[in-house]
């Protein structure tokens, strides 16, 4: 049975998810450049651009009535703090599915499976940065191998241009770089673009 349903509240997680993963100045994003100084100052290797290295993210759904101390369950979608990330140090630990080129990262989203209950696995996909998009496989059965393929655009990107799903699947079939790719996660990265405003939470979810 499908964990992740269509609903209202569902998507706009995996929108607020997406956005705070495409700014380096959110929560998330600072972890990640944090996760990978400490990790490369650990093994002594110089630090390049962290989004070339293999980055596994969490991104946790919970129960839309749940709540938590000193924050609301609004103000910690608005913060990202359901997304989790850490560095992938042994590259077996992805599916065998999954020949993620460098700056692609890997993506588990978990689902609540009920108030105050614990989280199972929904989906899992990869993130591509410069376009800004998350290509997720729903989990449908996981036994018999039963997926509905999910391809999520950035919310506040409106258009993107024409061509960029065939250059998305270029990328994935390693046939372009991901330089080659059309770099619109500058516009909704506050790192690059300073004009930007992430919408809160009740902002996406009640517009």
């Amino acid at each position: 049975m499908e964990i992740l349903t269509g609903s209202k509240f569902d998507q706009c997680v995996l929108n607020m998810s997406l956005i705070n993963l495409c700014n380096q100045k959110s929560h998330v994003g600072k972890e990640m450049l944090n996760i990978y100084q400490a990790w490369k100052e650990e093994t002594s290797e110089a630090i390049e651009n962290p989004w070339r290295d293999l980055h596994q993210f969490n991104i946790f759904v919970p129960h839309p009535k749940q709540e938590y101390e000193n924050i609301t369950l609004a103000g910690g979608l608005t913060k990202g703090y359901n997304v989790e990330v850490e560095p992938v140090k042994d590259k077996s630990q992805i599916p065998d599915t999954y020949d993620i080129p460098s700056g692609g990262h890997f993506v588990v989203v978990l689902k609540q499976k009920g108030l105050d209950l614990d989280f199972k696995i929904a989906a899992t996909g990869i993130f591509i940065r410069p376009l800004a998009v998350l290509s997720l496989d729903i989990i449908i059965d996981a036994e018999l191998g039963e997926y509905n393929p999910l391809l999520l655009q950035h919310p506040i990107i409106r258009d993107y241009p024409e061509g960029w799903e065939r250059k998305l699947q270029m990328f994935l079939n390693r046939e372009i770089s991901s330089e080659d790719l059309p770099n619109l996660v500058r516009y909704v990265d506050q790192t690059f673009n300073q004009d930007y405003h992430p919408p809160s939470w009740d902002d996406l979810y009640y517009q």
